[in-house]
């Protein structure tokens, strides 16, 4: 049993703590939907999960996943970038989840940048309620990722100490670029 979990699973463990059944919630980049069923196990029949991604592929494999687990009902899936989840979302949320970089398996040249993902994180913070969470696990390496991560750690850097807890996560002793978590909680509106 691993007790320091991976960038990912300590994501879903703080996330845990903070959803409840009938929340509103996030998946900003649904990937190949792993964060779009979890979350939505967690809101419940009465809760909702927004899942944003700007590949059809993408949606298509998280619309599969939340079919095979009866759990269709509780997402919107919406083929667009998450720098536009504010056009969709009009409720506060308690969570949102980004996992940067590019759709495993797929088209390294399609993947989150810097900017967008920028603008994503500003209006996730205004989304979210006081006590809430962004959650980021950040893929950089290879061939991606780099301006990014420089990006969205310049950006968080900025943040109102009064108004944000902003922590971040990094495995120091591993090769290839390990994932980065950061984590945003709400404290004031």
């Amino acid at each position: 049993m691993d007790i320091i979990k991976n960038s990912l699973g300590q994501s879903h463990d703080i996330v845990r703590q903070i959803v409840k059944e009938g929340d509103i919630v996030i998946d900003a980049t649904a990937g190949n939907g792993n964060d779009t069923v979890f979350l939505a196990e967690l809101v419940g029949d009465y809760g909702k999960v927004y899942s944003f991604d700007i590949q059809e592929m993408a949606l298509e494999k998280t619309k599969e996943k939340l079919i095979k687990k009866g759990l269709l009902n509780r997402v919107n899936l919406i083929n667009d970038g998450h720098q536009h989840m504010d056009v969709y979302v009009n409720d506060k949320v308690s969570t949102v989840i980004f996992n940067l970089g590019y759709l495993p398996g797929g088209d390294h040249n399609i993947s989150t940048k810097g900017k967008s993902t920028k603008e994503a994180v500003e209006k996730s913070l205004e989304l979210i309620k006081v006590n809430g969470i962004v959650a980021m696990v950040v893929y950089f390496g290879g061939d991606s990722g780099f301006d990014e991560k420089e990006e969205v750690d310049e950006y968080i850097k900025t943040l109102d100490n009064k108004k944000y807890v902003v922590m971040k996560t990094e495995f120091v002793n591993q090769i290839n670029c390990p994932p980065i978590l950061i984590c945003i909680e709400k404290r004031y509106e």
